[in-house]
């Protein structure tokens, strides 16, 4: 049976632990640029990456509940963390298309790799999971060489993109996808790509970037169109921003990180937000 208006029309959800999935919904909005999003960032629980995967799950899923409530057509878990974590349970809950971030950004390194060395760098979490490892374990010859990249996070979610802290920072994780001889390198956190000038300063020119965010939004418009559900509503299009934590603080960060992408933004409460420690 084909797709009703009111579902061709419906928003794309997509959720991420913090600021770092707007990478991605900057994309979609860029690919599909008639189509509404609704975005949930779990800003009060961030960040995911330090966390059990146990916890991770179980935050996920009050989140992509909470979008799926909303009515959207397709949801995008624009998290590596969560879609490490979640991604199986979330496509077994759903009856909506599920696009994830780590199995298209490694098909597209796998693609471009020369040398069949490729660098992955994400949180601890994302490492730990070895998500990565395993979406390219079926490209042969490909090599994985991970480093975690913990405060990478804490710069975005903190506006600081630029300075010396950064560029010390990078320099030493990065250290050991360089002593690998990587020629590739997945950006595998969607908080990464507002880190890709240090990134790509540290690696150089010759190094492939692989952007875990615009992949998952081309992933996006292929679902979209393979499944007919790109709306038919060519007109403007809407964007609304739930937030679990301080929303006019999340708003003004991302003004400064994207510029007017993200006008304003609401605080929402989902699940039991966790006591602060200290």
């Amino acid at each position: 049976m084909s797709p009703s208006l009111s579902e061709l029309n419906a928003p794309i959800g997509v959720f991420d632990s913090g600021f770092g999935g707007l990478t991605v919904a900057r994309q979609i909005a860029d690919v599909l640029p008639h189509e509404d999003i609704v975005y949930v960032g779990d800003t009060a629980r961030a960040p995911y990456g330090p966390r059990p995967i146990a916890q991770v799950r179980q935050f996920a899923l009050e989140c992509l509940d909470k979008l799926v409530n909303h009515g959207v057509k397709a949801l995008v878990i624009a998290c590596n963390t969560a879609s490490a974590a979640v991604l199986r349970d979330a496509r077994e809950r759903y009856d909506v298309p599920i696009i994830e971030v780590v199995l298209p950004a490694a098909r597209r390194a796998a693609a471009v790799t020369r040398n069949g060395r490729v660098g992955v760098i994400c949180t601890e979490a994302t490492a730990n999971s070895m998500a990565y490892e395993d979406a390219l374990a079926a490209s042969p010859g490909v090599g994985v060489t991970t480093s975690a990249c913990p405060r990478f996070v804490e710069f975005v979610e903190a506006g600081i993109t630029a300075g010396p802290e950064v560029l010390s920072v990078a320099r030493e994780y990065l250290k050991p996808i360089q002593a690998a001889g990587c020629d590739t390198l997945i950006l595998g956190c969607t908080h990464y790509p507002l880190l890709r000038g240090v990134i790509s300063y540290v690696m150089g020119e010759k190094v492939n970037l692989v952007s875990s965010a615009s992949e998952a939004a081309q992933e996006t418009w292929r679902v979209l169109n393979d499944r007919g559900l790109t709306t038919h509503d060519l007109g403007g299009s809407n964007r609304l921003f739930m937030i679990t934590g301080d929303a006019d603080r999340f708003a003004g960060i991302s003004q400064r990180l994207l510029g007017q992408f993200v006008h304003t933004a609401e605080t929402i409460h989902v699940g039991r937000i966790p006591r602060a420690h200290g």
